[in-house]
């Protein structure tokens, strides 16, 4: 700790592993750690590449987390002990129980894992009760994504509210957004057969409404699919929605036979486009050719697709419940995640309402302001100087 800079270790892993947005918030905090102009801070990654097994056997499972605890409790930390680096960051919920030489700082994006035990693989859940969280009740300082998120993990965890240190997340570096909108809307006027702005998804057409996100049951996508098609039913106009996202393959979690049957059941086939996990640049194309954003889900650590969708001058609608409200401020048009009604009477509203929609774009033009990963990755910067000198 004498020396004169602070030596901050980085666990890489989510990048291999991850999806969503835990992947997501990983990927934008490396970007600025190797940019940061800090001269009393250094960083160093480390980057495995673990075998994966197959996620439809037991054993597969069992290996899976045996690797996975392997470079978590042994490897990472030898690794970090080796480089004599002060801090440990874990962008997962798994940090080393034993630390010789440094401290962890590691971040919880939710407490789903508390209000959802169903959801989860017993032993992952074992592994989680048993060396997850005395790691975390022993890590300087727990990062979440948003006050909601931190007063629910320390409703849970006997941690205390000083070491539970929200920062908010950015958008997702994606592209130029207002060069992509302005690129879709000339592709858009400038075909008489209203041609796909993008060769990867013949079967998409403007105007849609968007939602994007894994396939779990929280995310209350069925219960978007029934406000679809009442809107559809009501109002007369022709849209289509996009499910940009996949099922995250969880036996507990998983609402992907739910989301087709109730996509049959309604008659939505030919109205409703699932286009699987999309690239970063197929995404961008997605938020740029949409409408509307639709955020109907249940519970969420912080919501990065509202961003995204702001970033991208959509209006935004959410579930009035968890973070959705914090994240989205005035900028945002709130509904009960269990009124179907209300929702399809919402959408109508809104994609009718032209001023009402260049008001909902304005005001997220302003609540975006308040978001970066330039900002997130400063303030992250300074937790780890606070608890390499002793400040926790």
């Amino acid at each position: 700790m004498g020396r004169d800079k602070v030596t901050i270790a980085v666990d890489l892993l989510d990048l291999q592993f991850a999806k969503t947005g835990q992947k997501t918030i990983l990927e934008e905090y490396y970007k600025q750690f190797l940019i940061h102009q800090d001269p009393t801070i250094e960083f160093v990654f480390f980057s495995p590449r673990l075998p994966r097994f197959s996620r439809n056997t037991r054993i597969g499972i069992i290996g899976n987390h045996l690797v996975f605890q392997l470079w978590k409790q042994i490897l990472l930390p030898l690794k970090t002990f080796f480089k004599r680096a002060d801090i440990l960051f874990c962008n997962d919920y798994f940090a080393p129980l034993l630390t010789p030489g440094f401290k962890n700082v590691q971040v919880f994006h939710d407490a789903f894992f508390f209000e959802y035990p169903q959801h989860y693989n017993q032993l992952w859940l074992k592994l989680f009760k048993t060396i997850a969280l005395p790691a975390a009740k022993k890590s300087a300082f727990i990062i979440t994504t948003s006050q909601y998120a931190k007063n629910k993990i320390n409703a849970f965890v006997d941690i205390p509210l000083s070491k539970i240190v929200p920062i908010y997340p950015g958008p997702k570096s994606l592209s130029n957004k207002t060069e992509e909108r302005e690129t879709f809307n000339a592709v858009k006027k400038s075909t008489e057969e209203e041609e796909d702005f993008t060769t990867h998804f013949k079967k998409i057409r403007a105007p849609y409404l968007l939602h994007v996100g894994v396939w779990e049951k929280r995310k209350n996508i069925p219960f978007l699919l029934r406000a679809f098609s009442q809107f559809l039913n009501t109002s007369n106009l022709n849209y289509q929605l996009v499910l940009a996202g996949a099922g995250n393959q969880r036996m507990f979690s998983d609402d992907t036979e739910a989301i087709e049957s109730t996509i049959g059941e309604l008659g939505l086939s030919k109205h409703v486009i699932c286009t699987g996990y999309l690239s970063d640049e197929d995404l961008a194309k997605v938020y740029a050719g949409a409408s509307l954003y639709v955020f109907p889900s249940y519970n969420e650590g912080f919501g990065i697709p509202v961003l995204e969708a702001f970033s991208y001058q959509l209006p935004v609608l959410v579930a009035n419940n968890s973070c959705l409200p914090e994240v989205g401020g005035d900028a945002v048009l709130g509904f009960d995640p269990n009124d179907v009604h209300a929702l399809a009477t919402l959408m109508q509203q809104v994609l009718t309402d032209a001023a009402l929609q260049e008001f909902l774009k304005e005001k997220g033009k302003k609540r975006l302001a308040y978001f970066s990963w330039e900002k997130a990755s400063k303030e992250l910067i300074e937790v780890f100087k606070k608890a390499a000198h002793g400040n926790a």
